[in-house]
């Protein structure tokens, strides 16, 4: 049986630190507003290519920016 894991992120609180808004991240990481609301709520898990991209942007390890919850670090 597969278990469901829920991903947690950071992504707000990095966001808020620089003081920007849902949309001025939208525009750095070519995405929608809504993309980065869905992101930030656990609604939406980013495809790699795009977690990769939000590292590159906050100059974090993909892990440094989302957890899985496993607990196995």
């Amino acid at each position: 049986m597969q278990q469901e894991c829920e991903m947690k992120n950071r992504l707000k609180v990095l966001r808020a630190e620089r003081d920007w808004s849902q949309a001025d991240l939208a525009v750095r990481l070519d995405v929608s507003r809504q993309a980065v609301n869905a992101i930030e709520t656990g609604k939406y898990d980013p495809s790699l290519p795009l977690a990769f991209r939000i590292g590159r942007l906050f100059d974090m390890a993909i892990e440094e920016v989302f957890d899985d919850g496993d607990g196995n670090d």
